[in-house]
């Protein structure tokens, strides 16, 4: 399937880029952070084991085992705090 991937703050910095469409065998968020991992860096520097990652799935916060659609976007962002 397909998917459009969005980076925020740090992790897009790290990616060197905002946007990207990906195919991807994965029907999880958790398994296509796995997938995108194994690709090496820049993907496993962001979105590796120990990073703390926030994920979304069309635009809604979501776990890892939060299911992926053909067509859905996907966005990961680090943790922010307010004050």
């Amino acid at each position: 399937m397909k998917v459009s991937l969005r980076y925020f703050a740090s992790v897009r910095e790290a990616m060197g880029r905002g946007l990207e469409e990906r195919q991807t065998g994965a029907t999880t968020l958790a398994g296509l952070r796995q997938e995108l991992q194994a690709l090496g860096d820049p993907y496993a520097q962001a979105l590796g084991a120990g990073k703390a990652v926030r994920m979304a799935v069309d635009q809604v916060m979501a776990e890892g085992d939060a299911a992926l659609q053909d067509g859905c976007e996907v966005a990961f962002f680090p943790p922010v705090t307010g004050g």
